[in-house]
């Protein structure tokens, strides 16, 4: 049987796994619930799972662990994901798991009936900044150019500070966006975040300016050891003085200072650096824009386990399969 627990218990569990994800947390299942997902989490023997689920059109479920299950999950949390699962109605349950889970083994994952995922919802592949260095080192580890444009900032006279005016992160987000046409997520959605993470202090947001000026701004997460760069933007003004390289100094700056290890920059196109190399200066499709840029910030390139799915219902599945395969080719 499944092991349903509440938030309190939940949180109690991940205190004694102070390296699980971000996205196993409670919080992120709060924030995630109120834009179409539920969530729930299960407990079973050293092992546990925060799940989400998506209603799909026809009437289909969805499950989805994002980097996850936390511990030791096999075989032990298994039969729990599954009455989970079942219970919901699930076709399938997608596990994405923690890149940073040394208990992974993907060459077991077949053997316990889960097959690679055609695709995945969160970036397969990102790029790690080693916070452990002292600040010189981790400056002299980046990219002549962007050590240069950091400095330039400053002289530029731009400042970094904590900001709580969401509404105008929101707007400069819907502005990032328009500007670069990629989707963004509503207003209330970072508002949600930073109401569920900052009082905890694992979230802030920061703004770079110029004589009081907004001119670019990022959210930034923390838990454990590590530290997550997931929603940027800027305005088209006063670009010059490179604010953004300052601000993503400055969020590295504030995970270190909370005595995060590593500061994730959270995705860049799925291709083997050699490949990323040899096109990034003439590539600006997907993800080739912002490689560029954190490329310069000389993090490690890091890919993760990627998606493996366990089916429930096979014909769900294959449509579900057809319909995103064509989403991802269009």
């Amino acid at each position: 049987m499944t092991a349903r627990v509440a938030a309190d218990e939940w949180q109690t569990f991940l205190q004694s796994h102070p390296q699980a994800h971000l996205l196993q947390t409670d919080a992120w299942g709060e924030l995630k619930s109120g834009y179409g997902w539920s969530h729930e989490r299960i407990l079973a023997g050293p092992a546990g799972a925060l799940i989400l689920y998506r209603q799909l059109p026809m009437g289909l479920t969805l499950a989805y662990v994002p980097k996850g299950p936390v511990g030791s999950w096999l075989p032990t949390l298994l039969p729990a994901l599954d009455d989970a699962c079942r219970t919901r109605g699930a076709f399938a349950l997608k596990l994405e798991p923690d890149e940073s889970d040394p208990l992974f083994d993907s060459a077991r994952m077949p053997s316990e009936g889960f097959r690679p995922g055609s695709h995945s919802i969160q970036p397969r592949r990102t790029l790690i900044v080693d916070l452990s260095p002292d600040e010189d080192d981790i400056l002299a580890g980046m990219h002549q150019k962007t050590r240069y444009n950091i400095r330039l900032a400053g002289r530029k006279g731009v400042s970094v500070r904590p900001w709580t005016d969401l509404a105008a992160f929101g707007a400069m987000m819907n502005r990032t966006g328009e500007r670069n046409e990629f989707g963004v997520h509503l207003p209330a959605y970072y508002r949600q975040a930073y109401t569920l993470f900052h009082p905890e202090d694992q979230c802030e947001i920061l703004v770079a300016e110029h004589d009081g000026q907004p001119l670019a701004a990022v959210m930034v997460f923390a838990r454990g050891r590590r530290a997550w760069y997931f929603y940027g933007a800027s305005l088209d003004i006063e670009r010059q003085r490179m604010p953004t390289y300052l601000l993503q100094w400055e969020a590295m700056r504030w995970a270190k200072a909370k005595g995060c290890l590593e500061y994730d920059l959270w995705g860049v196109p799925d291709e083997d650096e050699e490949s990323l190399e040899a096109q990034f200066t003439h590539r600006s499709d997907g993800l080739w824009g912002v490689y560029r840029f954190k490329r310069g910030f000389g993090g490690r390139l890091r890919r993760t386990p990627g998606a493996w799915d366990r089916v429930y219902r096979p014909l769900p599945y294959m449509i579900y399969r057809l319909v995103a395969q064509r989403r991802i080719q269009g």
